[in-house]
């Protein structure tokens, strides 16, 4: 089957459905958002903590959260992205309250704010502790009840049209790459069908799931920056691997690991080791408030010297009934494996969190391939190498994040970044037609895949590898030893990709593979320790 859509959106998070509906309501054409798997399974939903934006003008100010992103970026941030959003923050947060985002507030009417790690002020916006949650919800509703979105749930975008499927050679040498469309999986024929598109925005969200244990959900796996990256197009800061300091310990929980928001160290909560010793106080004087990548290095450390499978987080010194207010999904998670958060320790331990690096966009979020939004490194309007793409969202990489992101400011970057876009594509659909000599997908001579066993053995390899060599703290033998790893698992599931008709398993691995080789490659080339990336080779910056 053939489509024809103006805007082609793939991807259904916050990114994704906010720049959905800034595009209907300007009813310039067919919109089309794609998701992977149910509106309300995005990675979105798992974002606990909250929405980094300045409110409280008494005490706070534009300049300070742009100061608190650029030390938690390690100086490496692109300011002119991190100015754009910082001060477009607030007016996107009343367009998610005027879209039905609910954000709790004290009883005078203003936001409830709480302050997390690396922040100079309480300046975070959150609805409990499932604000992600919340706004998934809010945005579902919003879109659900707008007829000019088509929503497409368990379709899979399998890899971007571009000049390439034309029967014209593509390298990332070229400066006039294209984006057509995509060849998207419909899960009902198992046929992968041809969407032709004016304008492509990627919003997959992040890559998680390469590695062992995450807080992403399973379908985490790195789509958009691989089909992206497969498109010749540029991704920047892969080396930049998020690991969220404090995921719930529980043997069997990887896939997501239980996130243990940082909101509950910014209300008080205290790193321990299990005899009940702090720690915090040897790696920072912010002690359990440090930015993440500290953190994280620090537990890991701790638990390497201790031989310890997890440390702890102590919020038994506050009052009961105000913690159960606060964090009213996380105390009940715990009580489900016989713990009580008023007067027991949280067992914690790092795990995959967020990807700072991914597609390279400008400040209109475009790729380096012209007319697509997403992961990928763009400039002020998202806008990708590629022309008519375009990135937004954990999969684009803006420069917002540098070599660290600041806690909470990913929510308010995805819709920023869909507004810049939405604004820049709309000015420029009229300019773009579809091409109409793009082949249909081509899977002749192909077979049904009987051996699953290959597809599952080799996402468990994919994920040991990363973990174990490609983690938290790295080196130039663990490195090269994922590399070499990888290359085999490439090759084998390349040929095997060739030789079956496609799945969202196979694709699925093959984007795990291409998004853990591109992590690998870019931290063997950082010569130092930057940021999240920490080499026991080079241990100065």
């Amino acid at each position: 089957m053939r489509y024809k859509y103006d805007f082609l959106i793939i991807g259904a998070g916050v990114a994704g459905m906010s720049y959905a509906l800034k595009i209907a309501r300007a009813k310039k054409g067919k919109v089309c958002l794609i998701c992977k798997t149910a509106l309300d399974e995005a990675n979105t939903s798992f974002a606990q903590g909250g929405v980094a934006s300045v409110t409280n003008l008494v005490v706070d100010n534009f300049e300070k959260h742009i100061e608190d992103t650029m030390i938690a970026g390690d100086f490496i941030s692109d300011r002119a992205a991190v100015e754009q959003v910082v001060r477009m923050a607030p007016s996107q947060i009343k367009e998610l309250v005027e879209w039905g985002v609910n954000f709790d507030k004290r009883e005078d009417g203003t936001f409830d704010l709480h302050r997390e790690g690396g922040h100079s002020e309480f300046r975070i916006l959150h609805h409990a502790d499932d604000t992600g949650a919340e706004i998934q919800r809010g945005l579902i509703a919003a879109v659900r009840a707008n007829p000019d979105i088509e929503v497409k749930e368990h379709h899979f975008a399998v890899e971007l049209i571009t000049q390439h499927h034309l029967g014209v050679t593509v390298t990332r040498r070229n400066k006039d790459i294209q984006c057509y469309g995509a060849y998207v999986l419909n899960p009902d024929t198992q046929k992968v069908d041809t969407y032709l598109s004016k304008v492509t925005l990627m919003c997959t969200g992040g890559c998680g799931a390469v590695y062992q244990t995450t807080t992403n959900p399973i379908i985490a796996t790195g789509d958009g920056e691989a089909m992206v990256y497969r498109a010749k197009g540029t991704v920047a800061d892969m080396e930049f691997v998020q690991f969220h300091p404090t995921a719930l310990y529980h043997p069997g929980e990887t896939h997501p690991a239980f996130l243990i928001t940082e909101a509950m160290r910014g209300y008080g909560g205290i790193l321990r080791l299990p005899n009940g010793e702090t720690f915090m106080e040897k790696y920072d004087e912010r002690l359990s408030l440090a930015p993440r990548d500290i953190v994280a290095r620090a537990i890991d450390k701790e638990m390497k010297i201790h031989g310890l499978d997890h440390v702890c987080l102590d919020v038994t010194h506050k009052p009961a009934e105000e913690t159960r207010k606060h964090f009213p999904n996380i105390y009940h998670k715990c009580q489900t494996i016989g713990i009580d958060i008023t007067t027991d320790y949280i067992p914690v331990r790092p795990a995959a969190h967020y990807m700072c690096g991914g597609v390279k966009v400008d400040l209109d979020a475009q790729s380096s391939i012209r007319r697509l939004y997403g992961g990928i490194k763009v400039d002020t309007n998202a806008c990708s190498s590629i022309s008519r793409l375009y990135a937004v969202g954990e999969c684009s990489c803006t420069g917002l994040h540098g070599g660290n992101r600041l806690a909470s400011n990913s929510l308010i970057e995805a819709v920023v970044y869909a507004d810049t876009a939405a604004r820049h594509s709309l000015e420029h659909v009229d300019e773009y037609d579809f091409n109409t000599l793009v082949p249909e997908w081509n899977d002749e001579g192909t077979m049904t895949n009987e051996e699953k066993v290959l597809i599952t053995q080799s996402v468990k390899e994919v994920g040991e590898i990363m973990a174990n060599y490609v983690g938290i703290v790295r080196s130039n033998l663990r490195l090269q030893r994922a590399w070499t790893r990888l290359d085999v698992l490439y090759e084998e599931t390349e040929k095997l990709f060739k030789r079956v008709k496609a799945t969202k398993d196979i694709c699925e691995l093959r984007n795990m593979i291409n998004t853990a080789y591109l992590i690998t490659r870019w931290a063997i080339e950082r010569k130092e320790c930057r940021g999240l990336h920490f080499t026991t080779d080079y241990p100065h910056k």
